[in-house]
């Protein structure tokens, strides 16, 4: 990070003091690309440059739509839907490459760059649903279109989509209404990209050091990179001590790949209550402070909601969704909680009692206890921990061995490129091929944590696939963006089951935006409802636990040896051990977000966040609330990541996924006509109804049974 940082400044200082050059110099991103597949020039790009896109591309973006509102021409499909369609392409290319660098990077001058630009947008997005001549004529194509009989099924859609995006947008106020909700809309945005930001900081603020006595259990891959961080921190604030090699020791921070290990096996059980406080105490105080923050965006969405003629804001945002309400959100809610609560308490009754066996009959099992002491259960009773399978799971090997998922069920085939630009020095390039040797798209992946990177994992991309005006396919630029441990030395990275899930998960993102073969951007790829996206990257996770796909790569990284089916079987028993703890653990994220959502009246200033989470997990909770900790002030996925009030949709979609592979059980997990008929829901992206497109696939509704059969619920 602090490299490109470097050389971005250098480019600046030279224009800077070479004036006739920086009046020679073009900016990259508004000319035609030269890379390869015109992919975007990072090797090209300073900071200003995206600055200068995205107001280059608002300009254009507006002309296009002021020559859509002033054609004199009758609106139809063609001069007003696709018109608006593709008036955004070269703004939205901008957008994706400054927002995705940013949270890839964590650059400051980025991150002030997307503060200052997220108002702007937003302002553009508000200008154009409350443009109402251009809104009389969207209205217009969409109530003459059963007129259209030449138009295909996606033409319809996208008219159908188009009016349905701007009618629960705003479109349809009118007078002070309309200038009210342009103002909430920019107040959104503002407070959704401080909450990011937020969080992205105050993972950065605290730190804790461990002694050697406090490493007792953890692997030695843990210790090492604990002992890297130490260094790293050390020559960053205390240069003197590092220059006299005083670098023993050990450092905890409060990224993922730091403290999961200290939860599930530092033996120090004051020092995970430690980490585990301060991991669950952030962003509440201080600079950082996102309480204040998350109060406004949910009083700000229940403002919107009410003006737009909902009584809350999940009414409202449910509206183009599979679920459709909350009343569905909930039932579904409601029916995992009765099937699962009973196994989880089971299973909490079950690990306390054996902790006892050893910490004496006092003991209570507390949140920094649960995952240090299933781990321990787990392998007594199966004799498996995650360690276990780290060994099968090299990183390039398992790059190919994901990889190889794609060529056995669809044909695709990866080629790295090393002339294409990447952001990062550790992010690549691979081309993508479909089975008959045409170019689908080209994939990024960037695998290790940095300092900056913004935490967790996620599929993203720099381009959407679309057909141009001559039916001519633009392909997709997709990422893949993770938080693996960066190896120590010459080690092989090796990764724990869960990273190999998460890989597959982010993967079968990625496969949604290369397979896309939709005609127009709004309908390509993963531009679908949310709670049907998932599906496609939860149906990939379930290929962790099959033998006939690891024996392709899960191979020991020193005798090549490859995974034994009694170590597979070990991992699923033991997956499905703690199966109902995870799902509970989901089900307090949904009705939290829910609760959020659901309000009617405007949480007031004195209302205290801690009692309304507390109230709102209440049905689904696993320990009592521990003072000074919450999960609202952290939760991206709802305040600033496009989730809020669809949260449940990861659950919703685990329905769809279980019950999806089944249908490969049942035939065979490679086979070939299935995965066929799987493939055309990837390709179809937003193109047609997506229970319709499941229907298709395979045959019946969806059920629950699939699901809690997979996790051991059900026999």
């Amino acid at each position: 990070m602090r490299n490109l940082l470097l050389t971005s400044l250098t480019a600046l200082t030279i224009m800077t003091a070479l004036p006739d050059e920086a009046q020679a110099r073009t900016n990259p991103l508004l000319e035609p690309s030269t890379a390869p597949y015109g992919a975007v020039p990072f090797d090209k790009i300073i900071p200003s440059d995206y600055e200068e896109a995205i107001l280059k591309g608002i300009e254009e973006q507006n002309r296009i739509v002021d020559a859509i509102v002033n054609n004199p021409e009758e609106p139809t499909f063609e001069n007003t839907i696709v018109a608006l369609d593709r008036s955004g392409r070269n703004l939205g290319l901008a957008v994706l490459a400054l927002s995705n660098v940013e949270h890839a990077n964590g650059e400051p001058a980025l991150m002030e760059m997307m503060a200052k630009m997220t108002p702007i947008l937003s302002e553009q997005s508000s200008a154009l649903i409350l443009n109402e001549p251009l809104w009389n004529r969207i209205k217009k194509v969409y109530e003459t279109r059963e007129q259209r009989t030449d138009l295909t099924p996606e033409q319809q859609r996208l008219i159908s989509e188009t009016y349905l995006g701007y009618a629960t947008n705003g479109a349809d106020l009118h007078g002070a209404d309309r200038e009210k909700y342009r103002q909430l809309n920019s107040e959104l945005s503002d407070l959704g990209i401080r909450f990011a930001q937020n969080v992205t900081n105050g993972m950065k603020v605290e730190v804790i050091e461990m002694t050697e006595a406090q490493t007792a259990g953890l692997p030695e891959s843990s210790k090492r990179a604990a002992h890297a961080e130490f260094v790293d921190y050390i020559k960053e604030t205390d240069p003197a001590r590092y220059q006299r090699g005083d670098t023993a020791g050990y450092l905890i921070t409060m990224y993922q790949p730091s403290v999961t290990p200290i939860f599930k096996y530092a033996d120090d059980r004051s020092l995970r209550e430690k980490v585990y406080r301060a991991y669950n105490s952030r962003n509440q105080g201080g600079e950082l402070d996102n309480t204040t923050v998350l109060r406004d965006i949910a009083n700000v969405r229940l403002e919107i909601a009410n003006l737009l003629g909902n009584k809350n804001f999940a009414e409202y945002q449910l509206q183009q969704t599979m679920a459709g309400n909350p009343e569905t959100v909930y039932n579904l809610l409601n029916q995992l909680r009765e099937a699962y609560a009973p196994a989880m308490q089971k299973e909490i009754s079950e690990i306390e009692e054996f902790a006892r066996q050893s910490q004496g009959p006092d003991f209570k099992l507390m949140p920094w206890d649960y995952s240090y002491w299933a781990d321990k259960l787990k392998n007594e009773r199966y004799a498996f921990n995650d360690e276990d399978m780290k060994p099968y799971f090299e990183l390039n090997n398992t790059i190919n061995g994901v990889f190889g998922l794609a060529t056995k069920l669809y044909g695709y085939k990866f080629k790295e490129n090393k002339k294409v630009p990447v952001y990062h020095p550790d992010a690549k390039c691979y081309e993508v091929y479909d089975r008959q040797g045409k170019l689908l798209g080209l994939l990024y992946t960037d695998f290790f944590y940095r300092p900056g990177k913004a935490p967790g994992a996620w599929m993203t991309e720099f381009r959407t696939e679309i057909k141009d005006d001559n039916g001519n396919r633009e392909i997709p630029f997709i990422s893949i963006v993770c938080n693996f441990s960066k190896p120590v030395g010459d080690e092989d990275v090796l990764l724990t089951p869960y990273e190999v899930e998460t890989f597959l998960h982010e993967f079968g993102h990625s496969l949604h935006g290369l397979s896309a073969q939709a005609t127009y951007e709004s309908l390509s790829g993963t531009n679908v409802y949310h709670d049907f996206v998932e599906l496609f990257s939860q149906f990939n996770e379930n290929y962790l636990t099959q033998k006939e796909f690891l024996d392709s790569f899960a191979k020991h990284h020193k005798t090549g040896k490859k995974m034994p089916q009694e170590l597979i079987d070990k991992f699923l028993k033991s997956s499905q051990f703690g199966a109902a703890y995870a799902c509970m653990r989901q089900l307090n994220f949904g009705m939290l977000d829910m609760a959020y959502h659901t309000i009617e009246k405007p949480l007031r200033a004195s209302e205290d966040i801690a009692v309304f989470e507390e109230k709102a997990i209440e049905p689904v909770k696993i320990f009592d609330r521990v003072p000074g900790t919450m999960i609202s002030p952290t939760f991206s996925h709802v305040f600033s990541g496009g989730y809020a009030a669809g949260y449940y949709g990861y659950k919703w979609s685990e329905l769809l996924d279980a019950d999806a592979f089944a249908a490969f059980q049942e035939n065979g997990i490679f086979d070939r006509k299935t995965a066929d008929k799987f493939l055309k829901m990837l390709q179809a992206g937003g193109t047609e109804d997506p229970m319709t497109l499941y229907l298709e696939f395979r045959g019946q509704q969806p059920t629950v049974d699939a699901l809690l059969r997979r996790d051991g619920i059900k026999k």
